[in-house]
């Protein structure tokens, strides 16, 4: 448990906390978790499945509709055939990611991670005994891993690469094109396997969402592509991740699983099968108010400029914005800020608006702001953090 890293934003978690409770008005774009309501047909289905009685243990992996919904899914939207010793639903897609190093990874095994990243993919694979191999990308590479950056980590000790698109925290979307050049440079290193973390496969506003196996085929017997229903369908509590694979590795998975949750919830399962199998209706209007609050963040903190420089992201719903030249100017208070925490904290202070800093995902000086709020509150937000930079000396 040493292993594993203090957070980096705890500090200002509990400066959140304590200054709410004493009555002050924090706009949190902190929590990357939708404010949308989960939709009313997946809401019916589990009330529905709890009335039936579906309240008992299921197979580890997932009821057999849940599996075959999941199979329909990847069939239709990725183009991926798989059956259904191939696929499996978890307590969140977390648990699957977690099940897959543990079943894969030993000391002095290796794997590649492009920053910035997820703040749980490292402390994972330190947790087994491997190394997290952080690559951090070019100032002309959109935040994104190039082929070329790929080969020079590659090594006889590499097991894992990580690709998280659309991703978070950078909102960066690897094309297809760009997928398959990364799938070429990794043919020469067979014992390679990818994890193709598609979390947030519908948010996106512009181009074209392509999953790794999707786009290298040839690749995709060593391809663990995940997904779940937290973010597309606005269902962070109820704790439902998928996943397709190779059987052997999807075997493996659930069978850490059987001897840790034993299966994700029934009624998490109904819900996430309606999710799965009705109309995406709700979709467009909630992605054309996410685009809306975004472009409502890019254009109010481009009066910060040249302190702050937002990256546009074209998918997820964060910014990720850059803080270097705020970080080296003077607070109000005559203070001098030596890092994106300390900046942070001065929004949460100044301005009181919670962010994330991009120490936590492995890039800095950056901060992730997560746009999921209300209009008004992104808005409201942003002028603050707008504000409080030119208080700045």
């Amino acid at each position: 448990m040493q292993r594993i890293r203090p957070s980096p934003t705890s500090s200002i978690a509990q400066k959140t906390r304590a200054l709410c409770q004493a009555g002050r008005r924090i706009i949190s774009l902190g929590v990357g978790e939708l404010d949308f309501d989960t939709p009313d047909v997946i809401r019916q289905a589990a009330i529905k499945a709890i009335e039936r009685g579906e309240t008992r243990y299921t197979d580890t992996g997932g009821t057999p509709a849940l599996k075959q919904a999941i199979i329909n899914k990847f069939s239709h939207d990725n183009g991926l055939c798989y059956t259904p010793q191939q696929v499996l639903a978890a307590s969140g897609a977390k648990q699957i990611i977690f099940n897959a190093f543990l079943a894969t990874l030993d000391e002095g095994d290796e794997v590649i991670i492009p920053a910035p990243y997820w703040v749980s993919y490292p402390d994972m694979v330190t947790l087994t005994g491997a190394t997290p191999v952080i690559v951090k990308p070019g100032s002309q590479d959109a935040l994104k891993l190039t082929p070329e950056t790929l080969r020079q980590v590659l090594s006889n000790s590499t097991r894992w690469l990580i690709l998280n698109s659309p991703g978070n925290p950078s909102g960066a979307l690897y094309s297809a094109d760009e997928l398959r050049s990364l799938a070429a440079v990794l043919e020469d290193y067979p014992r390679v396997l990818v994890l193709s973390d598609d979390i947030y496969e519908e948010i996106v506003y512009e181009e074209s969402f392509a999953s790794f196996a999707q786009a290298a085929p040839a690749l995709q017997d060593r391809t663990l592509t995940l997904n779940g229903v937290s973010k597309s369908f606005a269902m962070t509590g109820w704790r439902l991740g998928y996943a397709g694979g190779p059987q052997w590795l999807i075997q493996a998975i659930e069978n850490l699983q059987s001897h840790s949750t034993s299966n994700p919830c029934s009624i998490s399962q109904a819900a996430a099968l309606a999710a799965l199998s009705t109309p995406r209706d709700f979709l467009p209007e909630w992605l054309a108010a996410l685009r809306r609050r975004r472009d409502i963040a890019l254009s109010v903190l481009q009066r910060a400029a040249p302190l702050l420089q937002p990256q546009f992201a074209p998918a997820s719903f964060y910014l990720y914005i850059e803080c270097s030249q705020a970080v080296q100017r003077i607070k109000p208070d005559g203070r001098t800020m030596e890092s994106d925490v300390a900046f942070a904290e001065y929004l949460l202070e100044e301005a009181g608006v919670a962010v994330v800093p991009g120490t936590a995902f492995g890039l800095s000086p950056y901060f992730r702001l997560a746009y999921v709020a209300s209009d008004a509150d992104v808005y409201e937000a942003c002028e603050a953090i707008a504000a409080a930079c030119l208080k700045l000396r």
